[in-house]
């Protein structure tokens, strides 16, 4: 069994999550981008989730997010619970959608931890030499979008949910950049900045080995039932927190000793009959037994 994970309200987490076998399910095309982005959208509202910035590769996808009601185990939970029933339809399988690892949650502790990952989020398919430029990608890559103050937009996939369902005919959201990292013109300029440093870091790589992108055509003509030829590393670390100041990290993860420390205690003594109370931060125990939580 897992460790349990404290969920607090106010915190900015990257979600990634691969396709079973590393199969390309959600190679872009028009029917899976415009799916990805409606159940994105629709969980984020649903739950009350900000969401900063989302790259959907064939195989995987990177969601940068700022929880600020302590409810993202929802948002996760529905958004690929839907988008993996969609696709399913759309590809006419039924097996596993997803792989079936934990899905990865890391807490990023800081402003510098979450433009971090808005980078790597963003340059993902630069960086796999998949395209020369982020705004080449086909697939869903909400850059262009958190830079420019668009709405991401979305219409129900006809493929999947009924015309005359519970579920909205259309959806749109603006990516968002909480006041907790700051004047947003001043951190769009520092994110543009980065990803063309990035974007040219890898050329030159390129240059330097004579490596080629795999080009836009090349993507989008890639059977759905393909997967990478490179073999996966496994058995590594599976981080919970990013944090690039050292003392940042320290602490986070002495809170979060701190919090498996106290669930495990008041744990036990809940099924020993005991009246415990669980510290902040529990949630499924909270959700679905009811039990008490200490104030704090």
């Amino acid at each position: 069994m897992s460790l349990p994970r404290q969920v607090l309200p106010g915190q900015f987490y990257m979600i990634t999550r691969r396709c079973t076998q590393r199969q390309f399910l959600l190679r872009p095309d028009p029917e899976t981008n415009n799916a990805f982005t409606y159940c994105l959208i629709e969980a984020a509202q649903r739950y009350q989730i900000s969401v900063l910035l989302t790259c959907a590769m064939s195989n995987h996808h990177h969601t940068v997010i700022f929880d600020e009601q302590g409810r993202y185990p929802e948002f996760v939970e529905h958004f690929h619970k839907m988008l993996a029933r969609s696709q399913n339809v759309l590809r006419r399988r039924w097996e596993n959608f997803w792989s079936s690892e934990q899905v990865s949650v890391v807490k990023l502790t800081g402003r510098e931890d979450v433009i971090n990952k808005l980078v790597y989020t963003a340059t993902n398919p630069v960086k796999d030499h998949l395209v020369e430029r982020v705004h080449h990608w086909p697939g869903v890559n909400g850059l262009g979008d958190l830079l420019s103050g668009r709405e991401l937009r979305a219409v129900r996939p006809r493929h999947f949910f009924r015309r005359d369902g519970s579920m909205p005919e259309a959806v749109v959201m603006a990516l968002s950049i909480p006041a907790e990292l700051g004047p947003a013109a001043e951190l769009r300029e520092e994110l543009r900045q980065r990803v063309r440093a990035v974007e040219e870091e890898v050329a030159a790589e390129r240059r330097r080995t004579g490596k080629r992108i795999c080009g836009r055509r090349a993507v989008l003509e890639q059977s759905w039932e393909g997967k990478p030829s490179s073999i996966e590393p496994r058995g590594g670390l599976k981080p919970r927190v990013a944090a690039r100041n050292q003392w940042a990290r320290m602490e986070a993860l002495l809170r979060n000793r701190e919090f498996i420390d106290a669930y495990t205690k008041a744990r036990e003594g809940w099924r020993n009959g005991e009246v415990v109370a669980f510290p902040p931060g529990t949630y499924w125990l909270r959700r679905f037994a009811y039990v008490s939580i200490a104030e704090t």
